[in-house]
């Protein structure tokens, strides 16, 4: 899903299950063992070398952009029909939508702000060398 997205780039180096993994009520990554555990994916771009998990992950992804509390973008290191489905049904109900990006992840910055374009590119300011 194409579109224009700006926020601060949020690069987890585990995959990570949206379904018990992420609370749908505040977008805080809530699985224990979670590298990111913790950390809150709301207003992120949400970088991700895969999802892992139950189908119902689409259902806490849409949860969180009708809430407010979802990533402004996704990009995956490998294509994940389950959570573009989320992305999906939220902008059949008029909910909104992210982009969602496959891409190299790991040749990603940990940290900096992140642009994602219409076109597909992803531009990070601001990363630490």
């Amino acid at each position: 899903m194409a579109g224009d997205a700006e926020g601060p780039l949020l690069n987890l180096d585990e995959p990570l299950s949206f379904w018990g993994g992420v609370d749908p009520a505040t977008g805080v990554i809530t699985q224990p063992r979670h590298p990111g555990h913790g950390r809150c994916v709301a207003g992120t771009v949400l970088a991700l070398p895969r999802g892992i998990g139950s189908s119902s992950s689409s259902a806490i992804l849409l949860e969180l952009i009708h809430n407010g509390h979802g990533p402004v973008a996704l990009l995956l290191g490998r294509a994940d029909a389950i959570l573009a489905l989320g992305v999906v049904v939220s902008r059949e109900m008029g909910y909104g939508t992210i982009p969602v990006l496959e891409c190299d992840v790991s040749a990603l910055p940990r940290v900096g702000v992140a642009r994602v374009h219409a076109e597909g590119g992803v531009t990070v300011f601001g990363a630490a060398s």
